[in-house]
């Protein structure tokens, strides 16, 4: 009498779905990808639009990773996409740039001027550290 539970399990995982790519469009207007792209070409009126068509493109590019398939878009295709992905990482390496600046203007703010080269390698240590961690223990 329930609901089956292929059905339930699918439907579990749509709304996971849609839960990553609102989390991904949301960090991503956080660091100011969609509003700069909306200034910079003169359509703050379509930002909403942005929004939902990069929520889309996240929730379509998870089901590419869930299933293994073949797009056959040809030359064209594969060439419009690589397009595309360019742009998508070429935007997150800029926004991450600037969030980068964050922490020189911290700095400064608080005063910090001797060791800040220590506080910059152990960063980076920590995030070998958590790396070589993350593969050791396959997670």
């Amino acid at each position: 009498m329930g609901i089956p539970e292929f059905l339930l399990l699918g439907l579990i995982g749509l709304s996971l779905g849609f839960f990553v790519s609102s989390g991904a469009a949301a960090l991503m207007i956080g660091l100011g990808i969609i509003p700069r792209y909306a200034g910079i070409s003169r359509t703050a009126d379509y930002v909403q639009w942005y929004e939902n068509v990069c929520m889309l493109g996240i929730f379509l590019g998870n089901l590419a990773c869930l299933y293994d398939g073949r797009l056959l878009l040809g030359t064209a295709g594969l060439a419009l996409y690589g397009l595309f992905a360019g742009i998508f990482l070429g935007s997150w390496i800029i926004a991450l740039g600037e969030v980068v600046n964050v922490y020189a203007i911290t700095m400064r703010r608080l005063g910090i001027v001797k060791g800040i080269q220590y506080l910059i390698l152990s960063m980076a240590a920590g995030k070998i550290l958590g790396s070589l961690l993350y593969f050791y223990m396959g997670w």
